[in-house]
């Protein structure tokens, strides 16, 4: 039985770049993942959006920290994930989308967010050939952007296993043991691992591992739909989101990336809960009617392939963060609601710091306690 002080459960967008943070805090840390490599579950389904722009205090903090983190990555450590700052575009088509989108301003830029309305001709001119007619103005934050989620994760690992941190690849996670209220040891279906700190990051899986600690929280998984295209000439940069619903979709969002391909995403109406990852029939032709008619300059582009993932969701939409009130060293890090890849480097940061010196971020982990009332629900997801 090997021992450590802190191991990490899932080798995704979250568990990765925490357990580099442990590391290079002085803690011996390993990962142990169910599947045969990093970033196989959520991670490898992103499609690559990191953004500050989001209407709650704790999410706005971390995702700043999150593009400080990846801002560095290329000039400090020379790792490429081809991150783009194109920014994210919110149009509006219609007064109420318009409404809502300014309402936020004042929340998001008391909490530091570059952000701010800008006028139909200023949409134009970032996004060339989007529909014109209707189009009242929309929100820009220039300080976001858009990366490769397999070149990010793989950073991570290059960064972790240079940091001394094992990896335990196929290799899944059976019980935790507690002992007098504290964490002793992960039973795994390969032996036991002795340690002091668990945490728990399995994202799609994240509640089936809390409950092994005796913490029910609510996590429950919803299936997204994503596609990308051959590449093109490059024509914007913007990450676009149209937040207006229609009878079969939420939101959906797209961008060109930095091989100059379209990738596309939708949020369905009603939700595919569960974890079946299987791609359907309806997808496509649910997302590319509504990106046609924002964006015409899209048609006769070709799809090159579609896949499905993930969005381990809670009731009000945000992340899971903090230490268990029952069993001193376990901590949760779940439910990051399909933003784990935006989420995860300034989240990792901050639990590194509460577990190797006890530090907290007081407002980010107050908003995200397993243990706040669920039923509000933050309106930019």
């Amino acid at each position: 039985m090997k021992t450590y002080d802190a191991v990490v459960i899932g080798a995704g967008s979250v568990g990765v770049p925490l357990a580099y943070r442990l590391a290079v805090r002085g803690l011996s840390v390993a990962v142990v993942e169910m599947r045969s490599s990093v970033g196989q579950g959520q991670n490898k389904a992103a499609i690559g959006g990191i953004r500050a722009t989001h209407s709650d205090r704790a999410k706005i903090k971390i995702g700043k920290e999150s593009l400080n983190v990846v801002r560095r990555l290329l000039p400090e450590y020379g790792l490429d994930v081809d991150y783009i700052e194109g920014g994210y575009l919110f149009p509006a088509y219609s007064e109420h989308v318009a409404a809502g989108l300014k309402s936020l301003l004042p929340v998001q830029k008391k909490f530091g967010l570059n952000i701010d309305w800008i006028e139909p001709d200023e949409v134009r001119k970032r996004c060339p050939g989007i529909l014109s007619d209707g189009l009242l103005g929309g929100t820009f934050s220039p300080e976001d952007g858009h990366l490769s989620s397999l070149k990010m994760i793989g950073a991570f690992y290059r960064l972790a296993r240079q940091a001394k941190v094992d990896f335990l690849f196929s290799t899944e996670v059976v019980d935790i043991e507690v002992e007098n209220g504290k964490v002793k040891a992960v039973v795994t279906d390969q032996g036991k691992i002795s340690c002091g700190y668990v945490v728990n990051a399995a994202g799609g899986f994240g509640r089936d591992v809390s409950l092994m600690a005796g913490a029910d929280l609510p996590v429950y998984p919803d299936s997204h739909e994503a596609g990308v295209t051959e590449p093109v000439k490059r024509f914007f940069l913007p990450m676009v989101v149209d937040i207006a619903p229609d009878e079969q979709s939420d939101n959906y969002y797209f961008y060109q990336n930095a091989e100059n391909q379209i990738v596309f995403c939708i949020t369905p109406r009603p939700k595919r809960m569960g974890r079946d990852r299987r791609s359907t029939s309806e997808f496509l032709p649910m997302v590319i009617l509504r990106m046609l008619q924002l964006y015409p300059r899209l048609r006769n582009i070709k799809v090159r392939r579609v896949w499905r993932g993930l969005y381990p969701m809670t009731p009000d939409g945000k992340p899971i963060v903090g230490f268990d009130r029952d069993v001193e060293g376990f901590f949760h890090a779940i439910g990051m609601c399909g933003q784990g890849l935006m989420l995860g480097p300034g989240l990792a940061d901050m639990i590194a710091l509460a577990i190797a010196e006890g530090q907290e971020d007081e407002e980010v982990f107050a908003d995200l306690s397993p243990y706040r009332d669920f039923s509000g629900e933050e309106l930019l997801k």
